[in-house]
């Protein structure tokens, strides 16, 4: 980096064909800009310039140099103003990887929003609750329910969601209500498919509690667990 900026002081320098209208243009010491150009001359090898007490003119090694760190200087400068550019007004497509129920019922409004104040981006969603390897597919970025599955992953949290036991009227007629965590081992849950689908951590207030659990449903959609739930198909934990 300082070699660039040494090279950009180089280029200043020979368009003003002077060391002291160059140091005023860019507010710096006169003494400091001859330094800096000196210590360039020593890196390269070779003498850039010839300085006398009235003007500054290229050697031949100066005026090859001048021209290239010229070309290099400019796109530098474009490159910074366009990134200046995109953080003004970000552009390009956004690659997510969302749970269907979760980006459904909690993200789209968010998602309308994001895309009303940021025209210039697009986006591409996968709709999907398997794991995502961030490093061979082309993701951006992945939202998932629970604990991360790896360490070396960058995670935030976003939120935290209550859930409860929910089962329906016609349920309970059916089977009962229960009346402490244990009891549902006789009942029918309908359970999502995780590591853990065969026992829920149930909690009321500092108390803490695993149960086993177990039914003949293991799905992996949270919507189509509320929907067997209201059809009387057994209890299920929601938000």
């Amino acid at each position: 980096m300082e070699l660039l900026n040494d090279m950009a002081l180089f280029v200043e320098v020979v368009k003003a064909r002077s060391f002291r209208r160059a140091a005023e243009a860019m507010g710096m010491p006169n003494s400091t800009l001859s330094r800096r150009i000196s210590g360039l001359e020593k890196a390269i090898g070779l003498r850039l310039l010839h300085r006398t007490t009235r003007k500054i003119e290229l050697t031949e090694a100066g005026q090859l140099y001048f021209e290239r760190c010229k070309r290099i200087v400019e796109e530098a400068r474009l490159a910074h103003e366009q990134l200046g550019e995109m953080l003004a007004q970000p552009s390009g497509t956004l690659r997510a990887s969302l749970p269907v129920d979760f980006a459904t019922i909690y993200l789209a409004p968010l998602i309308a929003e994001f895309a009303r104040r940021y025209p210039g981006i697009s986006f591409e969603f996968d709709l999907t609750p398997r794991q995502v390897d961030l490093v061979s597919e082309p993701v951006d970025v992945v939202i998932r329910m629970g604990e991360p599955a790896s360490s070396n992953l960058i995670a935030r949290k976003l939120t935290s969601l209550r859930r409860y036991l929910y089962a329906s009227p016609g349920y309970l007629e059916l089977f009962g209500e229960p009346s402490h965590p244990t009891d549902l081992v006789r009942h029918e849950c309908l359970r999502l498919r995780t590591a853990k689908a065969d026992s829920w951590t149930l909690s009321r207030g500092s108390e803490r509690v695993e149960v086993e659990v177990g039914g003949r449903f293991q799905l992996n959609s949270v919507g189509m667990l509320r929907r067997l739930a209201t059809l009387d198909l057994g209890i299920a934990v929601l938000a």
